[in-house]
């Protein structure tokens, strides 16, 4: 709720966000190229969350009033079922909370 009344609020008139791939990364930010290249983004991400997306990775770009941000990437399907989630890294490490109150770790149950 709140990233969508941020967007709302600050965003152009007619927002039109673009979606490219991530072609670097560095101190400065990211670089997503789309029919252009979108320079120094900086990301949203929820309190708490922080990421460095993986070049070749498809992102959303979202100009607004004071420059661009980058939304995130596009998640790849997975079979999470809805209400679920997942945190996931590139090298393959990942934490799955389910519905039914289990915690996967690398796919292994966590003993609570």
């Amino acid at each position: 709720m709140w990233l969508m009344n941020y967007i709302t609020k600050n965003s152009l008139t007619s927002p039109n966000a673009v979606k490219g791939n991530v072609n670097k990364n560095d101190k400065d930010g990211t670089a997503v190229v789309s029919s252009g290249e979108h320079k120094r983004l900086k990301s949203c991400f929820p309190y708490g969350i922080v990421s460095v997306p993986p070049t070749g990775e498809r992102a959303v770009v979202l100009p607004l009033d004071d420059g661009e941000v980058g939304l995130g990437v596009i998640a790849n399907s997975s079979e999470l079922e809805e209400g679920e989630l997942m945190l996931y890294s590139k090298g393959g490490a990942s934490i799955v909370l389910k519905n039914d109150g289990r915690v996967l770790v690398n796919g292994k149950e966590l003993a609570v």
